[in-house]
């Protein structure tokens, strides 16, 4: 397994979570891919987003099928919302674009779940890499990463 996926699998089981993490080597970058490759809905897909607010990182993971409203964010994490470029995504979290898990990250870091994952039996997550990922229920995506359930999708 690729040290980043062992990574989140130890996190997790750290936690108290055995989750399985797997391996699709035509990639699960976009959420359109991974969905494609687990066989289910996009809207079970989690994107997990890096964003700057008053110029620190914060995670919002939102399902595959919606935009984030970056202002919803803003009023969520109490700040002015920004881009964060690839260098702030690895350096915050240890795992590349495209790869970014909803927890395990290098530092620990605010985090905002779109309600509306709340509302399956399990998601789908990035696990380190762009081709690995896991299943979850969405409490214990919530539980893990540490986040607060708000509204941040686009509507």
């Amino acid at each position: 397994m690729h040290a980043n996926a062992a990574r989140v699998a130890a996190a997790a089981r750290a936690e108290g979570l055995d989750i399985e993490v797997v391996e699709y080597p035509d990639g699960t970058r976009t959420a359109a891919e991974a969905a494609a490759a687990v066989g289910c809905e996009v809207a079970r897909i989690v994107k997990s987003l890096v964003f700057t607010v008053e110029g620190e990182p914060v995670v919002a993971l939102v399902a595959g099928d919606a935009r984030l409203d970056e202002r919803l964010l803003g009023e969520a994490a109490g700040g002015t919302v920004g881009r964060a470029d690839a260098d702030v995504v690895r350096s915050a979290t240890g795992f590349p674009i495209g790869g970014v898990p909803p927890f395990a990250h290098a530092s620990s870091l605010p985090t905002f779940v779109d309600e509306s994952l709340l509302a399956h039996d399990t998601v789908w997550a990035a696990a380190g890499t762009p081709r690995h990922v896991f299943e979850v229920p969405p409490a214990e995506l919530l539980r893990l990463s540490g986040g607060r359930a708000v509204p941040l999708a686009a509507r």
